[in-house]
């Protein structure tokens, strides 16, 4: 069995390993839509000829890697400790940043962007780990807490669509990846020096075949989305077979986790009831927020003829949301709101925007489409903390890290079927209605073929956000099936319980609270 040694942190020390949490996951979010503002400059400058064809791949690299990193994150923080996993997640991250910038190719860049998005894997799920343990044993216990993630998550939203345009237009679209240097080095090392947390004394195997396969399942599912629909039928021989490969890996990957000593995803997380509903909430919320965000930003270049980098100022709305309720859910939590009470609010709010969106019409008032940003971002305010939150409460001690990271895996796999299912709506039922086309050739359109391709396409996105409304109210049927309190395990009860797991197989006993 091994050992978990003790990390004393001073209050100054665990605030400047908040803010340090601060700057990772403003990081991370940032990242992870900043590029798409940029995709014109970066393609003219290293490949104008044929660049186009390959910003699907710039885009879709870091997302591939940074998904499939994410259950080996998990397992690294409950082998070796938050600390280091934590350390070489921002180290790759900023190793892939600087590659970036000194791209000479779309290939480089592309190669470079899988290799931050393996760090980027990391700086948000292992920060969220890092958090936990940062808090003291009396700030770990009920909903408090769960304001950082909608506070940053709005920031991000709003700044990094912005920030991207800026830098491409004002400067060069290389300092897009250098931005991230000066602040990831400061991250770097002030975690060296200042982070106290609970280290492991024993080694411990980690599930390296398990790793494998849950990367080799998402990878070629994020595949099936990407590819399926767009660049090639879902009935080709390619779709078909990548699909079966992925049902085989998924079911690969099932039977190493109930068969290995230390899995990846145990699948005993499973059967605690506030863990497999948090899970599936948070798949469904990826879905219906990568829909939301997408199509709303579409909706207002395609059919109110909005720039790109004004439409992303609409997303301001959204940022003012989640942060809004950021500040104040640490009060409501004081005031009595229980966990399930905020994932309850956040699906309902949530799901009424989404059928805002879906009224949208050619010349509905654009402060419509702000108000129901708004309302979004109050409801995805009050998910997005709250069910890492939970969890993390209720999950054995020992398997924190797995826990947090499952529910960032979970949210990025059911945003990538969201895309997927989205897309195919949207372009079903836009040639069911358009005048002839593809949703790409609406630009060249004048007179009334353009306004009946307006008009149809606005039909098609509004199908597309009852797909989401409905996504959502099933997140929010979900909820209403949570416990009304969060069932701790007691320290004795977890203690005894490791005790027991230790006599069949290597774990680890669970962190101190």
């Amino acid at each position: 069995m091994s050992a978990v040694m003790p990390a004393v942190m001073t209050h100054r020390q665990r605030v400047i390993g908040f803010v340090l949490c601060i700057a990772t996951i403003l990081l991370a979010v940032l990242d992870t839509n900043i590029v798409s503002a940029a995709t014109v400059p970066i393609v003219g400058d290293l490949d104008p000829a044929h660049g186009v064809d390959k910003i699907p791949w710039l885009i879709a690299a870091y997302q591939l890697a940074a998904t499939a990193a994410l259950p080996l994150y998990g397992k690294l923080c409950d082998v070796i400790g938050a600390k280091k996993v934590f350390i070489g997640a921002v180290a790759t991250f900023l190793a892939g940043s600087a590659l970036c910038g000194m791209a000479g190719s779309m290939g480089w860049l592309i190669a470079a962007r899988a290799l931050q998005g393996i760090g980027g894997g990391g700086l948000m799920s292992v920060t969220m780990v890092v958090l936990r343990e940062l808090k003291g044993p009396e700030e770990k216990d009920g909903g408090k807490g769960g304001s950082v993630g909608g506070i940053i998550a709005g920031a991000g939203m709003a700044l990094g669509p912005w920030l991207g345009g800026v830098l491409a237009d004002q400067a060069d679209w290389r300092w897009i990846f250098y931005v991230n240097l000066p602040i990831g080095l400061a991250v770097l090392a002030a975690a060296v020096r200042v982070l106290r947390l609970p280290a492991h004394s024993t080694r411990r195997t980690i599930d390296f075949l398990g790793a494998g396969l849950a990367a080799a399942f998402s990878t070629m599912l994020l595949l099936v989305t990407q590819w399926g629909g767009k660049d090639h039928a879902w009935s080709s021989p390619l779709i078909i077979g990548l699909s079966t490969a992925t049902v085989a890996a998924f079911a690969l990957f099932v039977r190493r986790q109930a068969t290995a000593a230390e899995p990846v995803l145990p699948l005993g997380l499973f059967r605690i009831r506030e863990i497999r509903y948090g899970f599936a909430i948070q798949g469904l919320v990826g879905a219906a927020m990568m829909g939301s965000m997408v199509y709303v930003m579409i909706y207002l270049q395609v059919v109110r003829g909005i720039a790109a980098s004004s439409a992303g100022l609409y997303l301001i709305p959204m940022a003012i949301g989640m942060t809004a309720v950021g500040l104040l859910s640490d009060r409501l939590a004081t005031a009595g709101w229980s966990q399930k009470t905020f994932v309850v609010s956040g699906t309902v709010c949530a799901s009424a925007a989404l059928a805002l969106l879906a009224t949208l019409t050619t010349d509905t008032s654009l402060w419509t489409v702000r108000a129901a940003l708004l309302l979004m971002g109050v409801g995805f305010g009050q998910l997005i903390g709250q069910l890492i939150q939970l969890v993390q409460d209720t999950a054995p001690a020992e398997q924190l890290g797995v826990a947090t990271t499952g529910v960032r895996f979970f949210q990025t796999l059911g945003g990538a079927l969201g895309a997927a299912l989205f897309g195919t709506v949207l372009s079903r039922v836009y040639a069911a209605r358009g005048p002839g086309g593809t949703t790409s050739t609406i630009g060249g359109l004048t007179g009334h073929a353009r306004r009946q391709a307006l008009d149809a396409f606005v039909s098609s996105t509004s199908v597309v956000f009852w797909s989401a409304t409905a996504v959502m109210v099933l997140a929010a049927v979900l909820a209403t099936r949570l416990p009304a309190g969060i069932r701790r395990k007691p320290e004795a009860e977890t203690a005894e319980a490791a005790e027991v797991n230790a006599t069949s197989f290597t774990t680890a006993p669970p962190l101190p609270r």
